[in-house]
């Protein structure tokens, strides 16, 4: 038996040491991030905290159907955190590392053309991307790389600067790296090389004592917070750490009430009553945290920075191009209508009418949240299987095993397939990011806009670009959830023996 068919029998090394699989390391790896950015960033604890108790609060309410995108269990220990590095060398040093974990490079999403402010960065999502390898542990990690090439932000001298600044660091050990090679050629390590590994991994995210050259720091600054986050430091951390809350207004609530300063809107689309999608997301106010910083004479005193802060998400369903369509021509046409600057960059769902909405007496619609709120009704069905009819959404099928006998044949096509009973419709939930939203966060949480001329053309970056820059593909999250439904339909086909099933959306 070799080495591979052992661990697959036993789940230990043939030496007899505890092996840890990718989806286990990647889930040692999420709580110790968890545990450790909890020491640096307090807040984020009580951020926790409170996700749990708005959580088990849902689930005593709906009962079954708090769970209806996912196990509890999946949802309370669900993570998204995010990260920045600074050249495509690094990057690809991340995609070695998340590569140990299972987790590969999701979508691409430039941040530049999302956001008001000066957020010179494009990025993609490190994740699971197996529906097993999700139920285990969804772990995600955003990951931004800065764009010095792009003239809009930085001049020729600057550029050159930061590129030699960066060029002189080290953001992961060789020693990681070539425990995370091994991992993911061997699907593993023994329980000594994990430990190792793990220790590793978690260290290269934490925040460094070394002073910050103030000088540089601020020089990047003026350029943009996030810039001289990512290129004013000698290290990497992790920015934020995100749990997933199944109640996001009733969470904001409960955090403004105990004290927290939170960011003024709930990203992303409106709160309704109709089937949640996509993606929803707050956070708290970046706080300051002591730094060493060295001043030009070379001394080094006590100083602060504000980069970091505590995020929180609810998941949504995945929707499918059409309907991701309808929502980007949703927010085009809030956009046209006017920002009122209440609700942020995405401010879909500005914090201020989330949670007193029921309560208000009808009003036209003022800030863009209402506005949101009153325009979606007339777009998005009320009803998941109204999402599936339309193909708004992705979902999984499968055969109703006890659909009473009428004497009928089933039919060909999705729709009438669900109209008349004979199939039911799963949920996918949405694994991946909006750039406004990421945008809007980012934004809401720096004390300037910095600078940008918007009179220059940018520096060209794309998804087959970044895939280069990391060695990796970056794969589409749409053709991920695609893969997901064709694949139970699939099933479908073959158990009602149809030659295939007909998907074509109603209008």
């Amino acid at each position: 038996m070799d080495h591979q068919a052992a661990r697959e029998v036993s789940g230990a090394d043939p030496e007899g040491a505890a092996w840890l699989t990718p989806w286990q390391l990647r889930a040692a790896f999420a709580a110790r991030l968890s545990t450790m950015y909890g020491r640096e960033v307090p807040a984020y604890t009580t951020l926790v905290d409170v996700s749990r108790e708005v959580n088990e609060g849902v689930l005593r309410e709906r009962g079954a159907d708090a769970e209806r995108l996912g196990a509890i269990g999946r949802v309370t220990a669900e993570r998204h955190g995010a990260i920045r590095v600074g050249t495509p060398a690094e990057l690809a040093q991340v995609g070695r590392v998340f590569g140990a974990l299972g987790m590969r490079p999701v979508g691409f999403y430039d941040l530049r053309e999302a956001a008001a402010s000066a957020v010179p960065v494009v990025s993609t999502a490190f994740r699971p991307v197996d529906g097993d390898e999700l139920a285990r542990n969804p772990f995600r990690v955003f990951t931004s790389l800065l764009t010095p090439a792009d003239p809009r932000f930085f001049d020729a001298d600057l550029r050159a600067g930061l590129e030699r600044f960066l060029g002189e660091r080290e953001l992961f050990p060789a020693e990681l790296l070539a425990l995370a090679d091994r991992a993911e050629a061997e699907q593993g390590l023994p329980g000594g090389d994990a430990e190792r590994f793990l220790q590793l991994a978690v260290g290269a995210f934490e925040l460094s004592p070394e002073p910050v050259d103030r000088a540089w720091y601020e020089t990047l600054e003026r350029v943009s917070a996030v810039a001289a986050d990512i290129g004013g430091v000698r290290s990497t951390h992790i920015n934020h750490l995100t749990p997933r809350v199944l109640d996001i207004d009733e969470l904001y609530r409960r955090m403004t009430d105990r004290g927290v300063r939170m960011i003024d809107a709930i990203q992303g689309p409106p709160k309704w009553d109709g089937p949640d999608v996509l993606l929803r997301q707050t956070s708290f106010r970046a706080l300051d945290e002591p730094r060493a910083m060295r001043e030009p004479d070379g001394s080094v005193v006590a100083g602060a920075l504000r980069v970091r802060f505590g995020e929180v998400e609810a998941r949504g369903i995945a929707l499918s191009r059409r309907g991701r369509a309808l929502y980007d021509e949703l927010l085009a046409r809030l956009d046209a209508e006017g920002a009122d600057g209440a609700a942020g960059a995405s401010g879909t769902a500005g914090a201020s009418g989330a949670s007193g909405a029921a309560d208000r007496a009808p009003a036209a619609p003022t800030t863009r949240a209402d506005r949101s709120r009153a325009l979606w009704p007339d777009h998005f069905p009320r009803t998941e299987h109204g999402l599936a009819e339309r193909g708004l959404a992705h979902f999984t099928y499968h055969v109703v095993a006890d659909r009473p006998r009428d004497g009928r044949t089933p039919p060909t096509d999705l729709p009438g397939l669900l109209s008349e009973g004979w199939v039911r419709a799963d949920p996918i939930v949405y694994e991946d990011f909006l750039p406004r939203s990421a945008a809007g966060i980012f934004q809401s949480n720096l004390d300037g806009s910095g600078t940008r001329k918007d009179g220059e053309a940018g520096a060209a970056y794309d998804s087959d670009w970044l895939s280069g820059a990391v060695g990796r593909e970056v794969l589409d999250p749409f053709a991920l959830y695609e893969g997901q439904q064709a694949e139970s339909l699939g099933r479908v086909a073959e158990e009602l023996r149809l030659e295939r099933v007909e998907v074509t959306p109603t209008v």
